[in-house]
């Protein structure tokens, strides 16, 4: 088949949707079918359309539903859409109807929509291939790492203001990887800078760079106030780094419900607890360790592969 897979965010952006995009590219041509990535659909000829994000691309889902009223529509929920979105604006619930199929990342994405959508959308976790080779853990002290831009959704300094808390001994250190998208957002991140000498920002890195960062830490903090996922959730899976999250049905969706690693969104007591104790005590560090190796067949390539497969499969028919 000819594909056209349609994703508001350029490939350049390096941000999680434009990763997963370039991801599901991939994924698709191997399984033998020739994709288009275009950030909208300009009316070029494809056989079956995915659209990414309900609400930013939905004059592409428009268009190609007026022109290809018979074509298969697989349209693909972000968190905004699915944790906003889709109960505030008509447009994301409009893009619900004209879809054939929609896609959720997580099992918990589900609950989220209306009744009558559930039949039609189907999970598939987004995966991430283990690195090539060993990476060594850093040796100077205990790095926690944060992977995201900076923007109010991700709530991205509040493991820096959690590693304020922590106790002198501590050799706890915070690594955060992704540029701000606003000045307020720059604005704070230094003024972090200058007052915690536990934070450390480095701004955007390479996708595989910022990898081996997060592979040779030993914990990632996320610290998100909505996902739909997070493709770095399933890297650290992939990478055997475990997690402390914040306990939004985003995440739980892949973690499960009875992870040990949770605090209450925007808990600065709640995450510096759980740094502390990740640090000191190796029983609990080994708990969220197995937790999150037990995961790993989710983020399996062969399985988001399969995915795939059966999903064009059932809509070719």
């Amino acid at each position: 088949m000819k594909i056209r897979l349609i994703t508001p965010a350029s490939a350049n952006e390096r941000n999680g949707n434009s990763i997963t995009a370039v991801r599901w590219k991939r994924i698709l041509s191997q399984l033998g079918h020739r994709v288009v990535l275009e950030e909208r659909y300009e009316g070029g000829a494809c056989d079956l359309m995915i659209a990414l994000h309900a609400l930013r691309s939905f004059e592409s889902i428009r268009r190609f539903r007026e022109m290809h009223p018979g074509l298969p529509l697989i349209v693909a929920l972000t968190g905004t859409d699915l944790y906003r979105y889709i109960h505030t604006h008509a447009n994301a619930r409009k893009s619900l109807e004209l879809a054939s199929c929609l896609i959720v990342l997580q099992e918990k994405g589900i609950a989220e929509l209306p009744k009558r959508f559930r039949s039609k959308t189907r999970v598939i976790y987004q995966s991430a291939p283990q690195l090539n080779g060993h990476v060594p853990e850093a040796g100077n002290g205990f790095r926690v790492c944060v992977v995201g831009h900076l923007r109010p959704e991700k709530d991205p300094l509040r493991a820096a203001m959690a590693a304020r808390r922590l106790p002198a001994s501590s050799r706890v250190q915070v690594v955060h990887i992704g540029r701000a998208l606003s000045g307020e957002m720059e604005r704070r991140a230094r003024a972090e800078l200058a007052r915690n000498p536990r934070y450390r920002w480095v701004g955007e890195l390479p996708h595989w760079r910022t990898r081996r960062v997060l592979a040779s830490s030993r914990l990632l903090a996320l610290t998100s106030r909505m996902e739909g996922s997070a493709n770095v959730l399933s890297e650290a899976i992939a990478s055997s780094v475990p997690v402390v999250s914040s306990k939004i049905p985003g995440l739980i969706g892949t973690l499960g419900e009875n992870y040990p690693g949770y605090f209450s969104v925007g808990n600065t007591r709640e995450l510096a607890d759980l740094l502390r104790k990740a640090e000191s005590d190796s029983k609990f560090y080994r708990r969220l360790k197995s937790h999150c190796a037990r995961l790993r067949s989710l983020v399996d390539p062969k399985r988001e592969r399969s995915a795939w497969k059966k999903l064009l499969s059932e809509l070719s028919d």
